[in-house]
């Protein structure tokens, strides 16, 4: 069996109903060698990297930067996992108000020098909020897992 990790931000209800879409999708009924854990971003750590075979990452757009909460991830487990964790399959969707350049940019750096593989685009959901944002979420969690599954990723 194995593991993916989805470490969101979710200060609100509508991004905790993303992140609960990224666990829906990645729990889809097709997808039977996967499990999915949702962590808040303070509460994940090196040992849930080193135990999973693919990541998912959420944040807000705060200040056109991740969210204080996902950095503080990054800087926890950065050197503690990069060595062990290098190809690490990954994805990222971002809830930016604005655009969510600098948000992703920064991101993209991180996963850089982690040497994690980008399993598809970054997903921006920008401006006001549309519920076909929890859609597209729920379906980069679904294709993810997917790919852990059939061991394409």
């Amino acid at each position: 069996m194995k593991q993916l990790l989805i470490v969101a931000h979710a200060p609100s209800p509508n991004t905790r109903r993303l992140a609960e879409a990224a666990l829906r999708g990645a729990g889809h009924e097709d997808i039977e060698q996967v499990r999915a854990v949702w962590k808040p971003p303070l509460e994940a750590g090196p040992e849930d990297v080193l135990a999973c075979d693919g990541i998912l990452l959420g944040t807000t757009e705060n200040l056109g930067y991740m969210s204080g909460a996902l950095k503080d991830f990054f800087d926890r487990t950065y050197y503690h996992v990069i060595d062990d964790k290098q190809g690490l399959p990954c994805a990222l969707y971002i809830r930016a108000g604005h655009d969510g350049t600098g948000t992703r940019r920064a991101i993209e750096s991180i996963v850089t020098g982690l040497r994690w593989n980008w399993a598809q685009e970054p997903l921006l959901c920008r401006g006001e909020w549309r519920d076909e944002f929890i859609d597209q979420v729920e379906e980069l969690g679904m294709y993810l897992a997917a790919g852990l599954d059939a061991g394409i990723l």
